[in-house]
């Protein structure tokens, strides 16, 4: 009686007639109703440009769509403000009737692209994980399974990404398919799947052989590059097994090789695989002569260091652009069980110097690693004297710095040169002087330094009566150097 009475198609504020209520809120008798009026606009978009039929696919009320389907005046590619249809709705919700039902509708349009991302029904399907929509949509021959949205990327691509291996599968039985296709920054299906580990993925792609495994993004990376990265050992495995595959590919921002790569991040298992191989090269170095030992050896990765020294072709003591070797690196952070593997082998330099003349142990004791220092100051192949470009030398540094515990390691040393200046003319003592480290003035004094005059407002605590008077000769013990 109130339909009968009342106008049938009026709209609301928001622009939604009765019948996209009733279809939006599945009432099928209701809808069936008012499509018995003559007066029903069927095809009444709301300000969102939605329809009765979109709204009711993306609710998945198939019932309500078989019913406005049955009118010719609805258009069952009608499309919303950013380009979506019925379908395209449907797909992205999983409504699997509703897309049975849309699909059965010989003018059709499966493959519409939306405006505002450029998908299709089967990218959203794809991606969503929807495999009986993505079923039904790759068994029509006029669905494109390679159409890319607005970044470039494919059905394939989203499936790889989220690890839908059923729909990869099906995609990739597509005799159509271009499982090669790469998005706007150059990466491909098996590049994304080897980033986010999903393994099956990667095996259903490489028993394909025309897939490329050597491809490189935008940076110059590869598949390999980037399990190396993340440390998935088994993509990385299944990679390695391919006839082409080449795993020294260097990428093009920092020169850097899965080997270099997985020496950086600490990932054993990958390192151990690709140093098992005859055809890495354990040496090739990143775009600051950094190879993967000098990476391992700065970030105390003692069990990669450990590998890469094992094999008979690595070179130990190769610098980076500043001079600087494993040694160097491990020391400066100090490494202590790294430290100790480079220094038992008889081609590491222990008394390396960078480009400002700093040594190992001059760099250990400048950074306060006190186990570094005393391997090397027990090393008698280590030169204890040896200064930087500034003139300062490890026992000048410790004084400085107030290490009293470096200080007496180094002066436990018979050839230690207590009275080297520095540039300026300042020696390990002036610089506990004036720095007020007593202990090691204490400790110098009594290694035969003796302490100099000061003005009156800066009077000095002689440590023993040799000191005492500037004017006295220095003791024998003192006149060693």
């Amino acid at each position: 009686m109130v339909l009968e009475q009342a106008e049938a198609s009026p709209q609301r504020k928001n622009g939604l007639t009765p019948l996209s209520w009733a279809a939006k809120g599945g009432h099928e008798k209701v809808v069936k109703m008012l499509l018995e009026r003559d007066d029903v606009n069927a095809s009444i978009a709301d300000e969102e440009g939605r329809t009765p039929i979109f709204v009711a696919a993306g609710a998945g009320h198939e019932g309500v769509v078989k019913l406005l389907l049955k009118r010719r005046d609805v258009n069952p590619n009608a499309t919303n403000e950013y380009g979506e249809t019925p379908l395209y709705i449907a797909a992205w919700m999983g409504h699997v009737g509703v897309v049975k039902v849309l699909l059965e509708r010989n003018d059709i349009n499966p493959d519409s692209v939306d405006d505002l991302t450029s998908e299709t029904p089967l990218f959203r399907a794809a991606w969503e994980g929807h495999e009986e929509i993505v079923r039904m949509l790759v068994e029509r021959n006029d669905v494109n399974p390679n159409t890319a949205d607005e970044h470039g990327q494919t059905p394939l691509f989203g499936a790889a990404r989220e690890g839908h291996i059923g729909i990869a599968k099906m995609l990739l039985e597509r005799e159509d398919i271009n499982p090669n296709s790469a998005d706007n920054y150059g990466r491909t299906p098996l590049y994304i799947a080897a980033g986010g580990d999903n393994e099956e993925v990667v095996e259903s792609l490489l028993v394909r052989p025309d897939v490329n495994p050597n491809t490189q993004n935008e940076y110059g990376e590869t598949p390999l590059s980037i399990a190396a990265w993340e440390g998935h050992e088994g993509v990385a495995r299944m990679l390695l097994e391919r006839k082409d595959i080449n795993p020294n590919t260097a990428d093009d921002l920092g020169s850097e090789t899965p080997l270099f790569i997985a020496s950086r991040e600490g990932h054993e298992g990958i390192v151990k695989m690709l140093l098992e191989r005859s055809d890495v090269n354990p040496n090739t170095a990143d775009q600051y002569s950094q190879t993967p030992l000098f990476i391992a050896a700065r970030e105390g990765h003692a069990g990669v260091v450990k590998m890469l020294l094992e094999r008979a072709d690595v070179n130990t003591d190769t610098a980076n652009i500043h001079g600087e070797t494993p040694l160097f690196e491990a020391a400066e952070e100090g490494h202590e069980g790294v430290v100790k593997m480079l220094l038992e082998r008889n081609d590491v330099n222990p008394n390396i110097v960078d480009s400002v003349g700093q040594t190992p142990l001059l760099i250990a004791t400048q950074r306060g690693r006190e186990g570094v220092v005393k391997m090397l100051v027990e090393r008698d192949d280590v030169s204890p004297n040896i200064a930087d470009s500034s003139g300062k030398t490890p026992l000048f540094i410790a004084a400085r710095q107030g290490s009293t515990a470096a200080v007496k390691r180094l002066l436990g040393r018979i050839d230690v040169n207590t009275h080297l200046a520095d540039n300026d003319g300042e020696t390990a003592l002036s610089q506990a002087l004036n720095r007020g480290h007593d202990a090691i003035v204490k400790l110098l004094s009594a290694h035969g330094n003796f302490i100099p005059a000061l003005d009156d407002d800066e009077p000095a605590t002689p440590s023993s009566p040799e000191s005492s008077d500037p004017n006295q000769r220095p003791s024998k013990r003192s006149r060693r150097f």
